[in-house]
């Protein structure tokens, strides 16, 4: 039930553009700056994003943005953040996560990473589409769901589509999304994946030259 209540509640439209802003921003989120993004009072805002985080959605910590303590530094905010949490809904239910954990166990049991990162890499040029210039790279990383963002000349990305699998099979399955990316930018002219795995991002990123960031 708790993966319904959670994809109901972004049937509202303001939630679903709190829920949006908040996962965008990559970081903590204060309840003045969401509602100034949604156009909405900040009471409004506060009552939508702690029905987000009931369920589940979002989760919160508190912080006093002055980043002083002691008597007088005020009372700490309620700031907000995606929550780590996955949800799906298939009717009837289907197990995929189980069928792909066991695969990728046998994988690494029988050392296939090369002849997975080889079938990766053959899939991205079967979904390879003709890329010219930073924005179109882009599109495809975000129609892929890898959430990229810019960072001093290189891509970086909020979301891993196969996160599960990369928390449970690290090397393998990073090997594959590195392989996959491989495939999908084939010769665009000016960017690379590459792995670069940081804390609460995809473990690779996308390099770009700097004749190729405009």
């Amino acid at each position: 039930m708790q993966h319904i209540d959670a994809i109901t509640a972004l049937n509202d439209p303001v939630r679903r553009r709190l829920y949006e802003y908040v996962s965008g921003r990559g970081e903590l989120v204060s309840r003045n700056d969401a509602a100034e993004a949604a156009g909405i009072q900040r009471t409004l805002a506060a009552f939508h994003l702690d029905k987000l985080v009931e369920a589940g959605l979002l989760e919160t910590e508190s912080k006093r943005l002055s980043g002083r303590t002691g008597p007088g530094a005020g009372r700490p905010a309620k700031l907000y953040r995606r929550s780590g949490g996955e949800y799906q809904i298939t009717l009837p239910p289907r197990d995929y996560r189980t069928a792909a954990d066991l695969l990728a166990t046998v994988a690494e049991e029988a050392r296939l990473d090369t002849e997975l990162q080889e079938a990766a890499r053959r899939q991205g040029r079967a979904l390879r589409q003709p890329l010219s210039g930073l924005p179109a790279v882009i599109q495809v990383l975000t129609a892929r769901g890898y959430e990229p963002f810019t960072d001093e000349g290189t891509v970086r990305m909020r979301n891993c589509p196969f996160h599960a699998l990369a928390e449970s099979h690290p090397p393998l399955v990073c090997g594959m999304n590195l392989a996959l990316l491989e495939g999908l930018l084939g010769d665009a002219p000016g960017v690379r994946a590459r792995m670069d795995p940081r804390p609460g991002l995809c473990c690779v990123a996308v390099e770009v030259s700097k004749t190729n960031e405009d």
